[in-house]
């Protein structure tokens, strides 16, 4: 995988697939894997919350947070004082930043079969390895915090007021380019042995579904500012 220096702009949407490498072929599962760049973007896009993994001291850390996608290239954000962040640096191009393993899965259904070994879920996922490096030029850092506002809600950015310096000099940005990744994908009903199909046992699936409830306005918002069409359209 290249190393991107920190000073880079976003890099550039790309069509095709990924190349397979070692750590993004499954040991298991293998013709459920993908390596589409379409069906990779799509699940990024679809979620919030990634998973971020690394090593700290020897032990392993995962840790849930926001996300946002600008191209080939993912953006993650938090305290400048915490311990990630800091791991990965912010100096100059020769520094190695911190390796990382990030994924994003959505559940779509809960797959029941007659046999308690043959349950399963629906589901769309994504891991990608590579090294998060801190961003330090001011404006990609500006780009990427627009972007995980807009990821959480489309136009949300352009509708709130921007970070001041103060907030800026509290907040680190990674960056993790999109080159080793794949995505996982298990569709469909149930996969029972023949066996066990006369067994009494209802067997299906049952789909899950997120979607918006009714915006819920903060107590001490003006009545005069209306629910923007943006979030109304949601």
């Amino acid at each position: 995988m290249s190393e991107t220096a920190t000073s880079a702009g976003p890099a550039p949407e790309a069509p095709g697939a990924y190349g397979p490498t070692d750590l993004t072929v499954p040991t298991r599962g293998r013709p459920k894997a993908s390596y589409d760049r379409a069906l990779v973007h799509s699940i990024l896009d679809e979620a919030y919350v990634c998973h971020l993994g690394f090593v700290r001291d020897g032990r392993p850390v995962v840790l849930p947070t926001l996300y946002g996608r600008v191209g080939e290239r993912l953006y993650v954000h938090g305290s400048t004082g915490s311990r990630p962040l800091r791991m990965a640096g912010g100096g100059p191009a020769a520094d190695p930043g911190l390796p990382v393993c990030l994924t994003v899965t959505h559940v779509d259904g809960l797959v029941l079969a007659r046999s308690a070994f043959h349950h399963s879920v629906n589901y769309r996922s994504v891991v990608v390895h590579g090294t998060a490096r801190q961003i330090t030029d001011p404006d990609e850092k500006l780009a990427a915090l627009d972007a995980l506002v807009d990821h959480v809600v489309p136009g949300r950015s352009a509708d709130s007021r921007p970070a001041d310096a103060k907030e800026l000099a509290a907040t680190a940005v990674l960056a993790l380019d999109l080159a080793e990744v794949s995505a996982k994908v298990r569709t469909g009903g149930v996969n029972e042995d023949p066996d066990d199909l006369r067994l009494p046992h209802w067997a299906g699936v049952i789909p899950l579904v997120t979607r918006y409830g009714t915006a819920i306005p903060d107590k001490d918002l003006d009545p005069s500012v209306a629910l923007p069409g943006y979030l109304a359209a949601l």
